[in-house]
């Protein structure tokens, strides 16, 4: 595993003390999204999908940090839209690095030499650049041309200046596992580990025809690392959540551990799905209804793999079965053989396609919102209104 002593160690001692504590429901990662507004379209996000007045709105520092402080998880992870846009984006790292949390920076990198001079290398931070397998898979899901030298570039500079650089990979159905291995090949020559995960069927996503399915999904993961016996891959993944991927294992999704906020609020009830919005963590943890969600409860999580919902179980089933997971990182996931039981969907509940709605209540709230201080603007000392005796 390519995760630093410091990360591994303090993560770790996290872990325990919510076991000690006797916790059902912690997080693990705050998925922190300061903005949508991003500088690429590409095919399989449903993220930037919203009106100009959702796509304008950027978190405040303040807010930022409140979240942070509010979550209470051991590393925080900035996706978006593309973070680099927000032009606070450096105060805010820094006042999470002033935690002593980790943060994972998510970032196409068309912005990153560029912006380069917000930050500074730190043990707690690091830049996670989005690169989508070779040049041909990565441009195509970009839907830009010459984007996978514009990251590679980017990855290239901020290492040079210091920074520690990670890249996340999201997989579509084909791509191929050569070229997967091939992709691989080259983080390890960037030196850089590497996050990846199949793409998840956003209902919103402009293209619906490329994700994968769980069959296909442990079918190709099965390829790839066997193609990778030996190379020295740098993950940086649990063992067993990449055993997870290669089908070796049944799990349940965790999706209270990795948590998101953003502009909308806490985020219920995952990073991926948007079915509803609550004003603190608190609520968002003890309001959900988390058994009607997951594999085999409900449809839109029917073919999900992904790490965000994944990982936490697997960090969990880490600490319960440390042997295993020993096993799995001195001799790699299994590529042959039966696939564990997959989970039944027989008693799904069907989707709910409550994203349009939600999207127009949370503009009616803004504009109503917005409304309010420019009235309470007008009526303040500074304007005509006098104040009362």
């Amino acid at each position: 595993m390519a995760v630093p002593f410091l990360k591994e160690m303090r993560i770790g001692a996290y872990l325990f003390k919510q076991k000690l504590m006797g916790r059902k429901r912690y997080p693990l990662v705050l998925m922190l999204e300061p903005l949508f507004r991003c500088n690429l379209a590409c095919f399989g996000c449903g993220k930037i999908d919203y009106p100009d007045a959702i796509l304008n709105r950027r978190l405040s520092v303040e807010e930022c940090l409140d979240a942070v402080d509010e979550c209470g998880a051991p590393m925080v992870a900035i996706p978006g839209g593309e973070p680099l846009i927000h032009r606070e984006i450096g105060e805010i790292v820094k006042g999470i690095v002033a935690r002593k949390k980790f943060v994972s920076l998510c970032t196409n990198a068309l912005l990153l030499e560029k912006k380069l001079h917000l930050f500074e290398p730190s043990p707690y931070l690091f830049f996670s650049v989005h690169l989508d397998g070779v040049k041909k898979h990565h441009d195509k899901s970009v839907c830009m041309e010459g984007g996978f030298e514009k990251a590679v570039a980017g990855i290239k500079a901020a290492k040079a200046k210091g920074f520690t650089v990670n890249v996340n990979c999201t997989v579509y159905d084909g791509h191929p596992a050569e070229d997967i291995a091939a992709f691989l090949d080259l983080c390890k020559e960037l030196g850089v580990g590497v996050s990846i995960s199949p793409g998840y069927a956003y209902e919103r996503a402009p293209d619906q025809e490329h994700f994968l399915g769980r069959r296909k999904t442990k079918e190709l993961f099965r390829d790839v690392f066997a193609r990778g016996k030996g190379k020295g891959w740098k993950f940086i993944h649990s063992p067993l959540f990449l055993d997870f991927l290669a089908g070796n294992q049944t799990y349940h999704c965790t999706p209270w551990g990795m948590p998101t906020r953003n502009i909308f609020g806490w985020q219920k009830p995952c990073y991926l799905l948007g079915e509803g919005y609550v004003k603190t963590f608190k609520e968002l943890m003890e309001k959900t209804d988390w058994d009607s969600y997951g594999t085999g409860r409900y449809e839109k999580c029917a073919n999900c793999m992904a790490h965000c919902g994944y990982e936490p179980t697997a960090a969990e089933a880490v600490l319960r079965n440390p042997i295993r997971t020993l096993a799995v990182a001195m001799r790699g996931p299994r590529v042959e053989g039966a696939f564990a039981a997959e989970i039944p969907l027989d008693n799904q509940r069907p989707a709910q396609y409550v994203f349009s709605e939600n999207v127009q209540q949370k503009v009616s709230e803004m504009r109503k919102s917005e409304a309010q201080e420019a009235a309470a603007k007008k009526a303040s000392p500074s304007g005509a209104a006098a104040q009362p005796a």
